[in-house]
């Protein structure tokens, strides 16, 4: 049977350190949670809209779903890569994360927003996939923004690591603003919610070195 200090020296699939596949299971799970159980006791309520005039001034640029949608497989490959430095890193990433999540679902409980989103009317591949993203996910959940909290704890995760080549540190930084703008082009959130979403993850992650709230976790 293997010592704990075997285990953190082996990898699943080669990619995932065993200290890390836990949290990051967690931090799954957790986003599914906040995300989709928080309507159970928000849907009925009164949501607000703090939508102001230079939000309506960005336009819709639907080619940009691309970049909102595509952030899933930069989420994945982030995620990892911030937590193959070592064990008390991954900790603390993966902890902050779900503090970070966790401050999101107050949010949404208690001051749940919503927007008010353009007609789409083209009939090009990007307007139907901007259709096809109105349809499936409502306008709620939105303060803070979890596409750009996630996208920034991405590029947090990586900017000071030993492993990561500088190349991907700053494509990381630009692919987080991206995504970021995205999100406002898509017209997916405003602006409060991509601020707010920047800048939780910072602070998260900072709360994170005193608070590492899954540092009890076994190495599986």
């Amino acid at each position: 049977m293997q010592s704990t200090n075997e285990k953190e020296k082996t990898t699943i699939l080669g990619i995932i350190p065993r200290y890390a596949a836990l949290p990051l299971l967690i931090v799954v799970a957790w986003n599914m949670c906040v995300y989709f159980g928080n309507r159970i006791f928000s849907s009925n309520l009164y949501h607000y809209d703090f939508t102001t005039s230079l939000d309506e001034k960005i336009p819709l640029i639907p080619w940009t779903i691309v970049i909102y949608l595509g952030c899933y497989l930069f989420w994945i490959i982030n995620y990892i890569l911030s937590c193959r430095d070592n064990r008390e890193k991954a900790l603390r990433f993966t902890s902050a994360d779900v503090i970070g999540k966790t401050v999101c679902l107050l949010f949404y409980v208690f001051l749940p927003t919503t927007n008010v989103r353009p007609e789409i009317v083209g009939n090009d591949v990007f307007s139907q996939m901007m259709n096809w993203l109105y349809g499936t996910d409502a306008a709620d959940n939105l303060l803070p923004s979890i596409h750009c909290f996630v996208s920034w704890m991405c590029f947090i995760g990586v900017r000071n690591s030993p492993k990561v080549p500088s190349w991907w540190k700053e494509a990381s930084f630009a692919i987080a603003i991206a995504i970021c703008i995205s999100t406002l082009t898509t017209k997916q959130h405003i602006l409060i919610d991509v601020f707010s979403g920047v800048l939780l993850a910072e602070i998260c992650y900072a709360l994170a070195d005193k608070f590492p709230v899954l540092t009890k976790l076994p190495v599986i």
